[in-house]
């Protein structure tokens, strides 16, 4: 007799969660009925938990958020194959890009998805997510998963959790990764893009199934800022950002491939910053592309003064890796190593 794989639903809040109430008013259901709520579920081959936090508005997401939903996972880990977080839309693509950080030795899915139109509604899109999401964080090749890593599934997409961003408000695709490939498409069937998803190294050196503990790194440090240059930003402005207290890093999103002003005043409240201790790394503003600051003028001077190349990373990974890396306990040499490393695919090396 075949065991029927495990998945457990992580329910966080958001559109996915909500449902019209005797006054068409839209409002949130309880979670743990959702097999009342979307019967469907009771047809899927699956075996299905369900984990319910207090509901939240993603635009409420924080690092407190992040760390209960990997303590969840860590805590449920061994009973399940995969699991399936569901979360608004807004914030989810940080919310993803920092579990990435913060789980170690997964070996599992963990797969975000939500919906642009309430669960409860005729024509949600809801549906087709929240089904999909099960089946790739239920999936399994020779009695390994097929994608063990945090992943975020939306609109016939799988992507990168920490290559993923919201691109539309109102749009069903909602999101894109315009750095990395898709990690499966989605139609008749799913068809995995095995070149492109992240495996443990140590599979590869073994040739039987072996699992690793999971672990998890929750300490992350807020005192993060994120600076979007745009012509005429005055030098108060960016002095006051800079000079925060207590503030240990800056996300810089810069002009192209990484480019800002060259004005006099400009270096030395860069230069000023980073001589107290900041950390500046530099990322584009633009929708795709990356950071390649030797190749102008105006980029090599932001390196010559000591700021950082964030290279292809999107905007919500590099903020929450900044945090990340400044909430372990690890020496100054180790942060260096890991603020120009890819840790979890987040950026091409």
């Amino acid at each position: 007799m075949t065991t029927k794989p495990k998945v457990l639903l992580i329910y966080t809040g958001g559109t996915i969660g909500m449902h019209q109430d005797k006054n068409g008013q839209l409002v949130p259901f309880d979670f743990s009925t959702i097999k009342d709520e979307f019967p469907s579920l009771r047809n899927i081959d699956v075996e299905l938990g369900v984990y319910k936090m207090k509901p939240i508005d993603s635009s409420n997401a924080n690092t407190k958020l992040w760390k209960q939903i990997a303590t969840a996972i860590k805590n449920k880990y061994t009973m399940y194959d995969g699991f399936v977080v569901l979360h608004g839309t807004d914030t989810m693509a940080y919310s993803a890009s920092a579990l990435s950080f913060m789980l170690d030795n997964l070996e599992k899915p963990v797969v975000f998805t939500g919906s642009q139109i309430p669960l409860g509604v005729m024509r949600t899109d809801g549906r087709e997510n929240l089904i999909t999401a099960i089946e790739i964080a239920a999936a399994k090749e020779k009695g390994r998963a097929i994608v063990p890593e945090v992943c975020l599934y939306f609109q016939n997409k799988l992507f990168r959790g920490n290559r993923s961003t919201k691109l539309s408000s109102e749009s069903l695709a909602a999101f894109d990764s315009r750095n990395y490939p898709v990690l499966a498409e989605v139609g008749v069937n799913i068809h995995y893009n095995r070149s492109a998803i992240r495996y443990p190294s140590r599979w590869g050196r073994l040739n039987k199934i072996e699992s690793e503990p999971l672990s998890i790194n929750t300490d992350m440090d807020e005192n993060v800022v994120i600076v979007k240059l745009f012509p005429g930003i005055s030098p108060t402005t960016l002095d006051s950002i800079f000079s925060i207290k207590n503030l240990k890093g800056v996300v810089l999103e810069s002009f192209g491939a990484g480019n800002a002003p060259t004005a006099k005043w400009f270096l030395n409240v860069v230069k000023k910053a980073i001589a107290n201790g900041v950390t500046i790394l530099n990322i584009t503003q633009c929708g795709g592309g990356g950071v390649a600051m030797e190749l102008y003028q105006t980029g090599m001077e932001l390196q010559k003064k000591g700021v950082y190349s964030g290279q292809d990373m999107t905007t919500e990974a590099a903020v929450t890796k900044l945090m990340w890396i400044f909430g372990q306990k690890m020496s100054e040499e180790a942060k260096l190593t890991a603020l120009t490393t890819s840790l979890k695919g987040e950026c091409t090396d």
